[in-house]
């Protein structure tokens, strides 16, 4: 239920500011309890999606308001095709974030997370990033690097920054087939930081990026880079 008014709400069928029915209402139009339909609201409220106000009912909120990285609406947004500026705007936080934690993982890491690393490296070289397995993997992989930062504000963000990863994946999949192996690029990233290069696993991480993002189609890059 909280899914299907959440893609409703993305993907823009309900606009902000649209108020949306009232318990009785739309768990009547909807067949499902009452009990649920608070729950789906209970759920996107919490999310940023809507908000409830005394006399005016519940309204879908400013996209501002959203909580972007929550993977539900990560998910959601990229199920269809999100605007360019969607796409845009996430690889650019990715840009932001991960080549620094990459070097800040370089100077801190243990060798627990580059156990783990070498781990979900193997997995993804078996799976691909097709597969379920494959893309779980690679969670795993920007998560323990951005874990072997030892910043606890950075390693807040894992869980928005790994579905980050994953939505732009899926998308990528989806669009078109994706010959490069993103594998090796991924050990580029590993080499460093077990080498302890905090330098080489900065590049190696943003050199990663820039090359997810021309697996997109050419529409699709940034004007800058076309």
């Amino acid at each position: 239920m909280a899914q299907e008014i959440g893609l409703a709400i993305v993907s823009g069928r309900l606009r902000p500011g649209h108020v949306l029915d009232g318990e009785i209402e739309a768990s009547s139009r909807l067949q499902v309890s009452r009990s649920a339909y608070r729950e789906a609201i209970r759920i996107l409220s919490a999310k940023g999606l809507i908000h409830s106000k005394p006399r005016t009912g519940t309204r879908v909120s400013a996209i501002s308001e959203w909580h972007l990285l929550d993977p539900d609406v990560l998910s959601w947004m990229f199920r269809g095709e999100p605007p360019p500026e969607v796409i845009h705007g996430v690889f650019e936080l990715r840009k932001i974030v991960e080549p620094p934690a990459a070097g800040l993982a370089a100077v801190r890491r243990t060798q627990r997370h580059l156990d783990v690393m070498a781990e979900a490296l193997e997995k993804m070289a078996i799976h691909t990033l097709r597969a379920p397995e494959g893309r779980e993997a690679d969670k795993t992989f920007h998560a323990t690097l951005l874990e072997a930062t030892a910043n606890p504000f950075i390693i807040s963000m894992s869980n928005g920054v790994t579905a980050a990863v994953n939505s732009l994946t899926e998308f990528k999949l989806r669009m078109r087939d994706i010959r490069r192996d993103p594998v090796n690029d991924h050990y580029r990233v590993y080499d460093a930081i077990s080498a302890k290069n905090a330098v080489d696993a900065e590049k190696a991480m943003a050199r990663l990026i820039r090359l997810a993002i021309l697996d997109l189609p050419t529409a699709l890059w940034p004007k800058s880079w076309r």
